[in-house]
């Protein structure tokens, strides 16, 4: 388990265009060293403005789109197109602007898809994918990610591992279907936990007051179980970046006073 090292910003929107050029670094020397890179994308208001901030920011021609893998740490389980999914967000937010490989762009399957309104089946095809995607340099059925984002919800949740659900306590399986979500919709497609870990780096973004009690409670040591944010990180960083909000009820001695 690698320590959390933070940044905290003065607000949500340095923090997205901040997040947009160390991602945009991380891309590049990914790129520089093995000729790809792969990211897993969150959505949500701080995935979103991020990826909004990406499309904005005039370094991102620094990036080989077409040598970038996109995954996604979750999705909800509606049709193909719906404006609450994730990758519809994301297309409208950045992806459509840039020149990516169709066949590099991994997104979770639609509930009007081939495997139909079975999440669990349209989960276990996902699981496939990466699977089929990892290499014998990877650490287990799953690539190892360059950077994958997560979003920390009020009640920590990432992904869709929500407190106390089963999804959050599994350890076998990568990918899952999520039943009874706490939040609509209900039925939604998640990374686990061990899916997670495999990625080099793990960035957890929290921007706002209503992340605050989350940010605090992720990091004073929580169990995954009851705080699934704490329970992710990645093999070599992780990263947690936040807003001076978000950061307001965090001990100040957790991060260096040039962060703020």
């Amino acid at each position: 388990m690698t320590p959390p090292q933070l940044v905290v910003h003065r607000d949500k929107e340095l923090m997205a265009q901040a997040a947009a050029a160390r991602l945009i670094t991380r891309i590049v020397d990914a790129q520089s060293s093995r000729g790809h890179a792969s990211v897993v994308l969150t959505g949500g208001r701080n995935g979103n403005g991020l990826l909004a901030a990406l499309a904005a920011a005039p370094a991102r021609d620094a990036v080989d789109w077409s040598r970038l893998d996109l995954w996604w740490g979750d999705e909800r389980f509606l049709p193909e197109g719906d404006p609450e999914r994730n990758v519809t967000q994301a297309r409208e937010a950045l992806l459509d602007a840039v020149e990516l490989d169709p066949a590099r762009v991994h997104a979770m399957p639609a509930s009007d898809g081939p495997h139909g309104k079975d999440v669990d089946e349209a989960a276990a095809a996902y699981a496939a994918e990466l699977a089929a995607a990892a290499g014998p340099e990877d650490h287990g059925p799953v690539p190892s990610f360059d950077v994958l984002m997560l979003g920390v919800g009020p009640d920590t949740h990432v992904a869709s591992l929500f407190p106390e659900l089963p999804a959050v306590r599994e350890t076998a399986r990568t990918v899952v279907g999520v039943h009874g979500a706490p939040k609509p919709p209900p039925v939604r497609i998640s990374l686990t936990l061990p899916a997670i870990r495999a990625a080099r780096e793990v960035w957890l973004l929290a921007a706002g007051e209503d992340k605050a009690e989350a940010a605090a409670i992720a990091l004073s040591g929580a169990g995954e179980i009851q705080a699934p944010a704490a329970g992710a990180y990645g093999r070599s960083r992780t990263l947690w970046l936040l807003d001076a909000a978000a950061a307001s009820q965090l001990p100040r001695a957790l991060y260096p006073p040039a962060s703020a």
